[in-house]
């Protein structure tokens, strides 16, 4: 029997672990991150069959270079502008001052100034792929708390780069500097995708997907996204940095939903091969010999690192809410932090044995998240209901519709099935969460406010359909596009009879109770598991439809209580039209009927 080559062994026994972990730890409710983490653990520190872990994980970062480039097609320029002060303020406070609250505790164990920077600043970074990951699963990405965590996130990525060129500063071992050379290379790289993003991507994507080859478009969407990660890397800088550029000057591309598409899965099978790897980078040993100061570091780290995040955002506007939720999603430590370590021990900052226990705190803070992250939403529960913010983005089509509601949900259904674009806007932060998960892009708003309706592209639509669950909002929302929209079509969902005849009265050019059709339906359907067949069922439901129709008109002229003679309140059986008697007595009418006839004529 031939030989299985051990590549195959491993990536076997790496899938074999993620299959079975992950839908585990889905169900008992600790996410799919944890289970890939726990698979990683008991394939490599536990039962050490893969000693290798850190030539996986080198390949695994690819799943993070993957997310990062789908996020930024998510992420229109004018966007990303708009959030520069998140970024540029935000970003900078929340790594400064984490660095250097870090470094101070870490004097207390290293004893060096040059390893406690190192320790300080490694720490301050928090895990893209967690962070991210966890946000996308939960739909929280386009709250207001998942914008400035980004935001955060994404200025951490910018800040490798100089904390990199500061490492060989700190060691007696290495002559060098950053230097203007290497300042050059990396705006030159930056500059290259730009341009390349701006003017050659689209022309190519264009041929390519005028030929027809769909494995090629995968085969170009692979090559975009890793030729800009290497030339970053290449350039000194991140490797995320380089495909999340990439993604966005795609953003506005034509091909941007074919791209993630293809982009997919790709994404999720490295990143769950990422997680694993971090799993399989857990040093037990170092655990087993520094356990009480690897205890004591991890929570002492990530709450500074919590309360300092909190303090910055609340510095920089946020509500307690926002502020608290992005504290509690990115007091772990990151991935970049292996490679600060890694440089460090290397020029001999630090040692194998204080990198190793640098990295085992950054492993078990990574496990933490999910729990903070649900800690985050119980407080924001007992806080009250979050608010989300107003960003209308890209918003504007012939249709508006106000409130995803259930009713709204199954119109809006019907609406995108017909190739119909539509803007959705809801007041509702936890229903666009929700809604988010399935991949609908919602608007937050108030749709009883002209300034939202207007910021939602009401002036452009055709058609505004009510779909709110409240008759008062609905009304309100009437009244307003009436009087300052008066060319725009108003289709309303009614509230019950009374709230009808409030849409009739108002001349709205379509309502529809919302439980009317579906009653009749099941009414008629209810007719059918009795006996009666689908055509009668049919016409008696038919019958109904028409008499309530007249009914309403009857109301909508005499009021409320008129055309009560409409309804239905008991069975209604067929009755002859001559009062039946005994057979014989009638019998004896018809001869007698037939004689005088007779006789007549």
């Amino acid at each position: 029997m031939a030989a299985i080559p051990e590549l195959y062994q491993d990536a076997i026994v790496l899938l074999t672990g993620a299959v079975i972990a992950a839908p585990v730890f889905k169900k008992i409710g600790l996410g799919t991150v944890l289970g890939y983490l726990a698979a990683g653990i008991i394939i490599g520190p536990v039962l050490g069959y893969i000693t290798d872990a850190e030539a996986i994980l080198h390949f695994a970062e690819l799943g993070v270079v993957l997310l990062l480039f789908v996020i930024g097609l998510e992420l229109k320029p004018s966007r990303l502008w708009s959030m520069r002060i998140d970024i540029f303020g935000l970003g900078a406070a929340q790594v400064i001052s984490c660095g250097f609250a870090l470094t101070v505790l870490a004097m207390l164990v290293l004893d060096n100034m040059a390893a406690a920077l190192v320790a300080g600043f490694g720490l301050a970074l928090s895990s893209t792929a967690f962070a991210i990951q966890t946000l996308e699963s939960r739909g929280d990405i386009n709250t207001e708390y998942g914008r400035k965590s980004f935001a955060i996130l994404l200025f951490q990525d910018l800040a490798i780069v100089p904390l990199l060129a500061i490492v060989p500063l700190l060691s007696n071992q290495a002559e060098t500097s950053f230097g203007l050379t290497q300042f050059a290379t990396g705006l030159g790289a930056i500059a290259v995708v730009v341009l390349a993003g701006r003017y050659l991507l689209n022309p190519m994507f264009r041929i390519i997907a005028n030929t027809g080859a769909s494995e090629a478009m995968i085969a170009a969407a692979l090559l975009v996204v890793f030729g800009s990660a290497m030339l970053m890397q290449a350039a000194g800088l991140s490797m995320a940095l380089g495909a999340f550029l990439a993604g966005v000057l795609l953003a506005e591309s034509s091909y941007r939903h074919e791209l993630e598409a293809d982009i997919e899965p790709f994404r999720g099978i490295l990143l769950g091969l990422f997680f694993v790897a971090i799993g399989l980078s857990l040093d037990l040993q170092v655990i087993a010999e520094w356990w009480a100061l690897i205890l004591i570091c991890v929570p002492v780290a990530m709450v500074v690192k919590a309360g300092l995040i909190y303090a910055s955002a609340r510095i920089f506007g946020s509500n307690h809410v926002v502020a608290m939720r992005s504290a509690l999603a990115l007091p772990q430590h990151g991935e970049f932090g292996f490679v600060l370590f890694s440089a460090a021990a290397a020029l001999a900052i630090i040692d194998r044995e204080q990198s190793s226990i640098l990295i085992a705190v950054v492993i078990l803070s990574m496990m933490l998240t999910p729990l903070t992250v649900r800690l985050g939403d119980l407080l924001a529960e007992r806080a009250g209901a979050e608010t989300m913010e107003e960003d209308f983005e890209g918003a504007g089509s012939r249709v508006l519709l106000i409130g995803f509601s259930r009713m709204g949900q199954v119109v809006s259904q019907a609406l995108l099935a017909g190739g119909c674009d539509v803007t959705i806007i809801e007041k509702d932060a936890e229903r666009i969460r929700g809604a988010a998960k399935f991949g609908f892009r919602i608007y937050y708003g108030d749709g009883t406010r002209k300034d939202v309706l207007r910021a939602a592209g009401i002036a452009s639509s055709d058609v505004v359909a009510i779909c709110t669950a409240h008759k008062e909002v609905t009304s309100k929302i009437v009244d307003i596009v009436q009087s300052d929209y008066p060319q725009t079509r108003v289709y309303a969902r009614a509230y019950d009879r009374v709230h009808v005849l409030e849409m009739m009265e108002k001349q709205v050019d379509f309502h529809i109770r919302e439980t009317f059709e579906s009653a009749l339906v099941l009414g008629g359907k209810v007719l059918e598991g009795l006996g009666m067949s689908h055509e009668a069922a049919a016409e008696i439901v038919e019958d109904v439809r028409r008499r309530d129709a007249e009914r309403m008109r009857i109301q909508a002229a005499d009021g409320i209580y008129a055309g009560s003679h409409m309804l239905h309140v008991e069975a209604v059986k067929p009755e002859p039209f001559i009062e039946p008697k005994h057979e014989a007595e009638g019998l004896d009418e018809v001869s007698r009927a037939i004689v005088g006839d007779e006789e007549t004529a």
